[in-house]
């Protein structure tokens, strides 16, 4: 048992178990369940139905932790319902898009009345007759409208709540917080620092600019109703990252995780350093389950997501009565409302920000190569006693181009695989279907890369309209080759007689001579930096540069130009390995301070599974 998890368990071993009167709770006594899991289902669906908690029961019937004591955390928040939370979800959907994802995205739009606190199973029901009795002493205080004041720094965007009515609400959490204390046998602590509600939260310093202009689209002064709710979490997985499952996996092996799509997952990135690549050990917080599961089948979920909404009690204002609900159809529990579409002065924003955008610059990892299919040894396979190739697999290319030296070279610079050439194409028609403009591009002398610039334009329907230019210093990292030398690539007049369409004016700012066996990192993160700077100063002109280039490239390249600092050099590998085909990121540059900013990339992200050789006989007709 890990520390941490023996601590929680002393905080509740010597507690004494009571049983709620809970009319919820005796059907689930009544069909066997021992009362302190039943009380476990009921408080970790929010004690909404009987029907909820045996769901959850039956959900969790493997799950090794059942009869564990440690109980759920608690916080209060006030949450804003109506315009003000459709426009304030606006802001957090169209923040998101322009400059990525910040610490504020976690959580919902609130404003923390009372921080995380820790109650027994059985004595929540007296936080709920809490909450309506103090909600009930604040009925006639509680601010008609509640003023706020937009603030800025370079870390955090906001709005400031007056004085005034802060005190007011202050004096809501602290009663709240002294009578739940005495009759639930918690420790509840008032948040008594200034009263705000967070707009973003350590961003870039370069996107303060981008989320202000944004931030002043959003009205304080819409109509609201406030809602004070009491929100819960485990406390087991409260440092754990959250996972969201996009695809089913059915385990293969005995420790492995069953997921279903949407499933979500926490895992704790201190023990993922002995797992193998391109897996994760996770926690199914649908069945507390644990096992291996595979991390491209995920994608990174909000902290909020994995959260339980119990009661709540609504202010409202208009008529001076208050009314306690069950569920408000304008919030969800991870924040989303049902109303999505961008408010028309978020709108007439980014138009703004649209046509002030002088240039784009999409840097992208080449697709599926075939060594990464078939194995360093793979032209083996495709040679036959006399030297000449032929397609032993369907996912080896038909053909090779025609070059001058040897055919070896290949084993150095190996061609896509068809799939590679597919996902290549793939990825431009997506682009095409967002009426992306490209306006150049430039690949990586490495012929996997030429590749899938040429698939790309094909899918852009650009080819041979827009042609590819050759850049040696976008070849990655060389103390990752194998061979300890540079490889042979295939000159200009070879691709151009091969049909690739290639820019043969154009005179590369690093020559193949310059580039070194081994180099250090720090000499391949400042030709990365070199690189870009010189491509885009060749580039003045309006639309989106292509640049394709392999999985190092990517962190150099758009880190150098939106001005943040290298990336450890400890880490960088690891990284690079995350990177699928065709992953991409984008950078877009803003006219006014004629800064980069990293933004999402125009196009979804491309994932698959493996797909194993099959061999009918040895399969079918083996005994």
């Amino acid at each position: 048992m890990a520390v941490a998890e023996a601590q929680l368990y002393a905080k509740v071993s010597n507690k004494q178990r009571g049983r709620s009167t809970s009319g919820l709770l005796e059907p689930l006594l009544a069909k066997g369940f021992p009362a302190h899991i039943a009380q476990k289902a009921l408080v970790a669906t929010g004690q909404k139905t009987t029907e909820d908690a045996a769901k959850w029961l039956h959900s969790h019937c493997n799950d090794p932790s059942l009869d564990d004591p440690i109980p759920q955390e608690y916080a209060l928040y006030l949450c804003p319902t109506g315009r003000l939370h459709s426009r304030l979800q606006d802001f957090w959907k169209e923040s998101k898009r322009q400059c990525g994802k910040n610490r504020a995205h976690e959580v919902f739009p609130h404003i923390t009345l009372c921080d995380f606190f820790p109650c027994e199973d059985q004595k929540v029901e007296l936080l709920y007759d809490v909450l309506k009795r103090i909600g009930d002493r604040f009925s006639q205080s509680f601010p008609a409208s509640i003023s706020l004041t937009l603030h800025a720094s370079p870390s955090y965007l906001g709005f400031f709540i007056d004085d005034s009515q802060a005190n007011i609400l202050k004096e809501f959490a602290v009663a709240f917080s002294s009578e739940a204390s005495a009759l639930a046998d918690c420790h509840v602590k008032p948040s008594l620092k200034q009263f705000h509600l967070t707009l973003a939260h350590r961003f870039y310093p370069h996107h303060q600019k981008t989320l202000e202009q944004l931030a002043k689209c959003i009205n304080p002064r819409e109509p609201c109703q406030w809602v004070a709710a009491l929100y819960s979490r485990d406390m087991r997985f409260v440092h754990y990252q959250r996972l969201r499952a996009l695809f089913q996996y059915k385990p293969q092996n005995i420790d492995e995780l069953m997921i279903n799509a949407g499933d979500l997952i926490y895992v704790d990135p201190r023990q993922q350093s002995d797992v193998s690549e391109g897996w994760v050990v996770g926690t199914s917080h649908r069945t507390g389950c644990r096992g291996f599961l595979p991390e491209n089948y995920t994608e990174r979920a909000h902290e909020a997501d994995t959260w339980v909404r119990h009661r709540e009690y609504v202010f409202d204002t208009t008529s001076r009565s208050f009314t306690k609900t069950e569920k408000d159809p304008n919030i969800k529990l991870n924040g989303e409302a049902h109303n999505l579409s961008v408010s028309r002065s978020v709108t007439n924003v980014v138009s703004l920000q649209n046509a002030a955008l002088q240039r784009g610059v999409l840097v992208m990892h080449h697709g599926e190569r075939v060594d990464q299919v078939f194995g360093k040894s793979w032209l083996q396979q495709c040679l036959t006693a006399d030297g000449k190739y032929y397609r032993a697999d369907l996912n080896f290319p038909s053909s090779l181009p025609r070059r001058k030296d040897s055919m070896k070279q290949f084993e150095n610079d190996p061609p896509l695989s068809c799939c590679g050439i597919f996902q290549s194409r793939l990825i431009g028609e997506a682009l095409l279907d967002q009426e992306v403009t490209v306006s150049h591009v430039y690949s990586s002398p490495a012929l996997c890369c030429v590749q899938t610039a040429q698939h790309v334009l094909q899918g852009l329907k650009l080819n041979p309209k827009v042609r590819i230019r050759v850049e040696p210093g976008l070849f990655e990292w060389t103390k990752w080759e194998a061979s300890k030398a540079i490889p042979s690539f295939m000159t200009m007049a070879e691709l151009v007689e091969a049909s690739y369409n290639i820019d043969t004016s154009y005179r590369g700012n690093f020559p193949l001579s310059s580039l070194v066996p081994s180099e250090s990192y720090e000499d391949y993160v400042s030709r990365s930096s070199a690189v870009i700077k010189q491509i885009i100063s060749a580039c003045p002109s309006k639309g989106v540069i292509l640049i394709v280039g392999h999985g190092s490239s990517l962190a150099p390249l758009t880190r150098a130009l939106t001005g943040l600092p290298d990336r450890d050099s400890r880490d960088f590998a690891q990284m690079v390995q995350k990177i699928p085909s065709l992953g991409m990121c984008f950078c877009e540059e803003q006219k006014e301070d004629n800064k980069w900013q990293m933004v999402n990339p125009p196009v979804k992200t491309l994932t698959h599974g493996a797909n194993a050789a099959f061999n009918w006989r040895n399969t079918i007709m083996e005994d």
